[in-house]
Parts: structure tokens; C-alpha cells; sequence
């Protein structure tokens, strides 16, 4: 029985061998799949060295536009001078930081693309690379899990002139291809991109390309988003995270203070534009903010207890569905419910009898 499964997962590899080898090009991309791109990762994916502070972003995103792709680059940061600047690049972070704001900015915006560059400031001190590789092997799984519909394109990293990084970046980048392939084994539409055609001429300074090596940048992530288009990985964004309105006026469903622990309140609170009142409905029935699903205390499932913020695990305790104009988890047969149709902000939601109130009734709200 493993002999089919990995047949699949070798044509799928055969499909992004131009990705991975930098050889071949790939057929045209399909022009009409909306793309929903993340570009994550340090001050390369921000654009430090590049004359115009948008890295790659620009010259991909005219790329992707020139296949006919509709295009929204999403994050929390906006930088450069391109129309459409929205990025997570964070200047001199490590995986480890990365990893911590991924959950809520990958289930706020749910990119269909991830363009991933990231450990290079991981490599800087001495006998960092080991515990670099199982950082970035757990970013990766970490990603998969929170957009599981995404392409993640994984890239090496590029050429350096900083003797710091550059002797660990040889084993690092190895291991880069180790993780991808994993993932792909593991049915992860997750590919590698190959970086290595920069060279130390394509530097701005000892870390950052240049404008050209920018343009080097953005021409393999459109090989790698060309390839796992022809091997059928696009998909259509998932519907956009949307702030959910209690029928209780002007309340919305919040997450307490924006926390992200387990156990964090779950409330209303007065309706705002922040993260931790946006929720997106994933396939298997969870309602998620923050990175974290929505989630029934304990499992229980008598009126009254109380609903909060856990992590996904796929537990009954965290199914919904809509149910007259409102929310009911299945297991307990109950609703979604405001306690006594409190106005009061900070008023953490529960379970209860459905009975059709407007304090069960929610409705999503688009962004703006």
C-alpha cells in the first residue's frame, strides 16, 4: 500500500522539479486563480537593500499579474513603494519570533500563497544551525496547520558575505530541502525554492540583495507559484475572516486583552477593527481568531459553561455550526449564547438552550 502513495508523491515532486533544480520553466500558470499571497520572513522579505523598500514583492507581484492572477499581498506591515505593500517582514527576527505572530496573521488574512524566506538571523551566532533546521521544520508544520489549503514556498537562503551565517548556510539550506520534501511526503503542499542563482555581485551589503538579486528573488517564487499551479496545489482563497456581530447591539464576538494562551476569555466586547475580533470558518467546523479555535470548556456540555479560546485539536468541544442565525455545537446540542443578553462589554459567551434569541443570534461583518 505505501507504493501508489509515494508514486503520488514523486509526480508531485516531478511536477516542481523546476522550482527545486532551477532548470526547467514551467509551463504559464493558470491566469484565473485569485492569489492571496503572504510574503513572510526577516528584512529580506521586507526589502531592506533594494532601492525602493519592496524586496521582491514588486517584481513578483507584476509577475503574477502579468499570468492575469487577481492579486491581494496581505500581513500587519505595509512597506515600499508599490501599490499593494501589505507584507510580514520583520526586520532582524529569528523563526523562533516569526512563529509567534504567524497563528493570528495567517488565520486573519488566509493566504492561498506563502512565500517563505526566513533564519537568517537564526545563522548569526555560533552553533545555531541545528536547533535553526528544527525551528523552521516546525514553522513549516505550523503554517500547513493554520492555512491547510496554502501552497507554502519554502526558500534557501541567499548568498551572504557575513562569515557568521555563511558556515552554517550550506548545512541549513540542505536541511531546507529535507523539511520540503517531508511535508510533500506528508501530502503538505509545501515546495522548495531555490535561491542559489544570487551571488555575492547581487548583495546591497554583506546580507541583503540588491535590486537585482531582488529580481532574482521574485523570478523563483514565480517558478515556484508557476509550478504548483500545473501540479493543481492553487486553490481559491478561503472566504476572508470576518468580525462577528452579536445580535446584542453593537457587540462583538472578542477575544479577551487579544491573548493567544489557552483558556483565554472568549467575551463580547464593543465592536472595533482589531485581529481579535476577526474569525474565520475552517472546513472541519472550527471558528478561529488569534491562531486558536473556538472551544467549549472541559468538553462540557451543560447550559452555562463556558466557551473560550484553546488550541485546534480537532475535538468535538470545537465544532459549529450555523444554526438559525447563530452558532450550535453539536456535541451539547447548545447554542452559542451572550449570558442574559448583557450589554456589558467584557461579558464572557457560553453555552445554552437554543431558543432563538437575539443573544444567540451572530452575523459575520465584512472588513472595513
Amino acid at each position: 500500500m505505501r507504493k501508489p502513495r509515494m508514486l503520488l508523491v514523486s509526480l508531485v515532486a516531478a511536477a516542481l522539479a523546476a522550482t527545486v533544480s532551477g532548470v526547467t520553466t514551467p509551463a504559464s500558470a493558470a491566469p484565473n486563480t485569485p492569489l492571496r499571497v503572504m510574503p513572510l520572513g526577516d528584512s529580506i522579505t521586507w526589502g531592506v537593500g533594494s532601492s525602493t523598500g519592496n524586496g521582491y514583492r514588486s517584481p513578483l507581484w507584476n509577475q503574477l499579474a502579468a499570468d492575469g492572477h487577481p492579486l491581494d499581498f496581505v500581513g500587519t506591515l505595509r512597506g515600499g513603494t508599490m501599490s499593494d505593500p501589505d507584507n510580514e517582514g520583520h526586520s532582524g527576527y529569528r523563526i523562533d519570533q516569526i512563529a509567534a505572530l504567524a497563528d493570528a496573521s495567517l488565520t486573519r488574512y488566509r493566504p492561498n500563497v506563502v512565500t517563505l524566506h526566513i533564519g537568517t538571523n537564526d545563522l548569526q551566532g555560533a552553533s545555531e544551525v541545528d536547533t535553526a533546521i528544527a525551528r523552521l521544520r516546525s514553522l513549516v508544520g505550523q503554517i500547513t496547520a493554520d492555512v491547510p489549503d496554502a501552497t507554502v514556498l519554502v526558500a534557501s537562503l541567499v548568498v551572504s558575505t557575513s562569515s557568521s551565517e555563511e558556515q552554517f548556510r550550506g548545512a541549513y539550506n540542505q536541511a531546507v530541502g529535507r523539511i520540503v520534501s517531508d511535508a510533500q511526503a506528508a501530502g503538505k503542499h509545501v515546495a522548495y525554492v531555490d535561491m542559489s542563482g544570487l551571488t555575492t555581485a547581487d548583495l546591497a551589503d554583506p546580507l541583503h540583495p540588491n535590486d537585482a538579486g531582488y529580481q532574482k528573488m521574485a523570478d523563483a517564487f514565480h517558478r515556484g507559484v508557476q509550478a504548483a499551479d500545473n501540479a493543481g496545489w492553487l486553490r481559491n482563497p478561503a472566504p476572508a475572516p470576518a468580525r462577528v456581530q452579536s445580535g446584542v447591539a453593537g457587540k462583538c464576538l472578542d477575544v479577551s486583552g487579544a491573548g493567544t494562551a489557552d483558556g483565554t476569555v472568549v467575551q463580547t466586547w464593543s465592536c472595533g477593527d482589531g485581529a481579535n475580533q476577526y474569525w474565520s470558518s475552517y472546513t472541519d467546523g472550527t471558528l478561529r481568531s488569534m491562531g486558536k479555535c473556538l472551544d467549549v470548556a472541559g468538553g462540557a456540555t451543560a447550559n452555562g459553561t463556558k466557551v473560550q479560546l484553546w488550541t485546534c485539536h480537532g475535538g468535538s468541544n470545537q465544532v459549529w455550526q450555523v444554526y438559525n442565525g447563530g452558532y450550535r455545537n453539536p456535541a451539547s446540542g447548545r447554542c452559542l449564547d451572550v449570558p442574559g443578553s448583557s450589554t456589558a462589554d467584557g461579558t464572557q459567551v457560553q453555552l445554552w438552550d437554543c431558543n432563538n434569541g437575539s443573544n444567540q443570534k451572530w452575523t459575520a461583518l465584512a472588513a472595513g
